[in-house]
């Protein structure tokens, strides 16, 4: 038995050195990831940039991500550090979302196994889960129902009932004050926004691409452009018409 724990341990541990390697890489947009401790490969501390042209822009949020001894094959576990008001997100922080609920058939849920974690997902699918998540909430069975209530009339009011996104900028401008503290400046332009930001590469080979690559503006700036995927434009704020 202990023998089979430490094979869990030596294949989860090597699982997460690929995955922190292959996000400082190649990080996703608006996300800044570090260890909480240099000797713990379980407990990864995660900045969120909020998107631009959404209630979260200019925000500065930070979360945990804590992962089981036999991941990838149990789901890691996230959970805001900073307060959040949004209905799928308890009072401590913890975000429920269906890709981090074990693949169990649980038809009082509404979710569909195939919704939920496997082995091929990993944290990039994770964040970019819950940087969806954040723009649209699902209140199918929120995590808060106060949340959820305001949410829902501030969509099918079109957005004219702005608690909900007042709600949200105040908790926005509240980061500013630990963004500056941490020295971090936070991107409000989608240019900004779009541009990884990447740790220095730890060996010559891997930054013989990049340099090429970012010595050309013009590049750059075209890169920026065609990225379609981190572009966040929310176009929920004026139709108020998703459904959840």
């Amino acid at each position: 038995m202990a023998q089979h724990g430490h094979h869990h341990v030596a294949s989860s541990q090597k699982a997460l050195m690929l995955e922190m390697k292959s996000l400082q890489e190649e990080p996703v947009e608006g996300f800044k990831i570090t260890l909480v401790d240099e000797s713990d490969l379980y407990n990864w501390e995660v900045a969120i940039f909020g998107p631009p042209n959404t209630h979260y822009e200019g925000g500065y949020f930070k979360a945990r991500i804590k992962f089981p001894i036999d991941y990838p094959y149990s789901p890691p576990a996230f959970r805001f550090l900073t307060k959040m008001w949004h209905p799928n997100i308890y009072e401590n922080g913890d975000v429920c979302i269906s890709i981090l609920h074990p693949p169990v058939d649980d038809p009082q849920s509404g979710e569909l196994p195939s919704e939920r974690w496997n082995p091929t997902q990993n944290v990039r699918t994770i964040l970019l889960s819950v940087i969806s998540l954040l723009n649209e909430p699902n209140t199918f069975s929120p995590a808060n129902v106060d949340a959820s209530v305001m949410y829902r009339k501030w969509r099918d009011s079109k957005g004219k009932d702005r608690e909900y996104a007042e709600i949200i900028r105040k908790q926005v401008l509240a980061t500013k004050a630990e963004a500056e503290r941490d020295g971090v400046k936070v991107p409000t332009t989608l240019a900004e926004y779009c541009v990884r930001t990447r740790a220095p590469p730890t060996d010559e080979g891997s930054n013989l691409f990049y340099d090429d690559y970012y010595d050309d503006e013009d590049l750059e700036e075209e890169d920026e452009d065609e990225d379609g995927d981190c572009c966040y434009d929310d176009e929920d704020d004026d139709s108020g018409t998703e459904e959840s």
